[in-house]
């Protein structure tokens, strides 16, 4: 009896822990400031369960992070970079981006709360990035008077700065994708060279 009770409590943590970090997502989103009671009661459990998972705020603001993130790299690694032309490619990520965006709109702020954990996370979708740049300088479509790395960075703050203007308000998501997408065309010189 006890062996058929472990695996269905373990399904039912399993199932607590992504109802916890999904509400987390979400509910951060638009309260930034939301405590555990609130999360737990958006994910619909006690906040004792939210601290069975998460010893802390801190704790689960990490999960967060990288759940979020581990979700924005499976998107951009589907987005198949390594086909199409540089341009094309590029502008799929920008999409997968606003996608992410739409679905986890704090994931940057999220992110701010521990920096140096956001970018060794984003590292593996950065190395995506660079393998496009360097491929689109090498196929003539991209800029290749500047480092790779400088492209990558600038579309990387750019992207931030899109999302940003959207969250503060001062633009429509509609104006910020076209501002981005228009601003990294520009950045890389797809196109013109």
């Amino acid at each position: 009896m006890t062996g058929i009770r472990e695996p269905k409590r373990r399904a039912d943590a399993t199932r607590s822990r992504a109802a916890i970090l999904d509400a987390a997502t979400r509910l951060l989103a638009t309260q930034p400031d939301a405590g555990m009671a609130a999360i737990a009661a958006a994910a619909g459990v006690t906040r004792q369960t939210v601290y069975a998972h998460f010893a802390s705020r801190n704790d689960l603001m990490n999960a967060v992070v990288d759940h979020t993130t581990a979700r924005a790299t499976e998107a951009i690694l589907a987005a198949d970079l390594d086909n199409g032309s540089p341009t094309d490619a590029l502008l799929r990520m920008l999409d997968v981006g606003w996608k992410f965006f739409r679905a986890a709109p704090l994931s940057y702020h999220v992110g701010a709360f521990a920096r140096e954990r956001d970018e060794k996370q984003q590292a593996p979708v950065n190395d995506r990035l660079l393998g496009l740049v360097i491929r689109g300088q090498q196929e003539g479509e991209f800029d290749a008077t500047v480092p790779a790395q400088w492209l990558v960075a600038a579309i990387v703050g750019v992207s931030h700065a899109a999302g940003d203007e959207v969250r503060a308000g001062r633009m429509t998501q509609p104006e910020a994708e076209t501002a981005l997408r228009d601003s990294v065309l520009r950045l890389t010189a797809a196109g013109s060279r």
